[in-house]
């Protein structure tokens, strides 16, 4: 894996601070009193059903909506305050795919450099080291539509990279993708977290796609219903599995692999 080097935080201060945020889509409330802090250079998982109020948050994260109640801080900025330097800081892959299938991938890549006013020079170098990072060098030119889901997740990706953000958020990131392909970018992730020192928050509803060794984040109905390491939150709920814990915990049952 290519070095990818990234913006620094403060020493002792979090990557990401949610401290008493809620939020509501006139009386339906999509999130209650949610707060959890993510530490430099590490990974977690938010754990929760859909609906449950993992893209709502993100969306307040990345200033798409406005934090009316409680404070979101990236490395020690508030998003609202001083949305500038917190935003610089942050990568954020959403649900939704968002390349344009016209552009090829080199083009889809450079657009959103010139969005941060990286140079043309610069941006081909960052270009190339990101496509690297996500083995996809040698998709540079092709048309993102003649691309597979997996690819598209890459460039994607890649693109949340390029302005070397020490902060990357990724929302349902392998929603539609198979089993290997899903596999094989959450590693990825973990690999970059590992190796680069980025902290990455993986959004996800599937069971699947966490291992014993994460810390989670859960949420349900907008709350958060526990928040420690899967070994601790399936001690504590005196269940043998996460899944089993989630179930507890929310009073629902899930299906193998899918809190859906």
């Amino acid at each position: 894996m290519q070095h990818v080097r990234t913006y620094g935080g403060s020493d002792g201060v979090a990557a990401l601070d949610v401290a008493a945020v809620s939020h509501a889509y006139g009386p339906k409330r999509a999130l209650d009193s949610v707060s959890f802090s993510l530490a430099p250079a590490s990974f977690a998982v938010l754990l929760g059903p859909n609906g449950a109020g993992k893209t709502t948050l993100f969306s307040l994260i990345s200033r798409l909506y406005d934090t009316r109640q409680g404070a979101i801080r990236i490395f020690g900025h508030d998003v609202t305050r001083a949305s500038g330097e917190a935003l610089r800081r942050l990568g954020i892959v959403f649900q939704a795919r968002t390349l344009d299938l016209d552009l090829s991938v080199h083009q889809n890549l450079s657009y959103h450099a010139s969005l941060h006013g990286i140079g043309s020079a610069e941006a081909r170098r960052r270009i190339d080291a990101v496509l690297a990072t996500v083995n996809m060098g040698d998709r540079l030119h092709d048309k993102a539509r003649s691309l597979s889901g997996g690819q598209m997740r890459r460039i994607e990706i890649a693109r949340a990279l390029l302005h070397r953000p020490p902060l990357l958020l990724l929302d349902e990131a392998t929603v539609g993708l198979d089993v290997q392909s899903r596999a094989s970018i959450l590693a990825d992730i973990r690999k970059l977290v590992a190796t680069e020192g980025i902290s990455a928050l993986w959004a996800t509803h599937l069971i699947d796609e966490v291992e014993d060794s994460d810390h989670v984040v859960m949420l349900a109905d907008g709350r958060v219903v526990a928040n420690a390491s899967v070994v601790e939150v399936v001690r504590t709920t005196g269940t043998g599995t996460i899944g089993e814990a989630f179930s507890k915990l929310t009073h629902k049952k899930s299906a193998p692999g899918d809190l859906a």
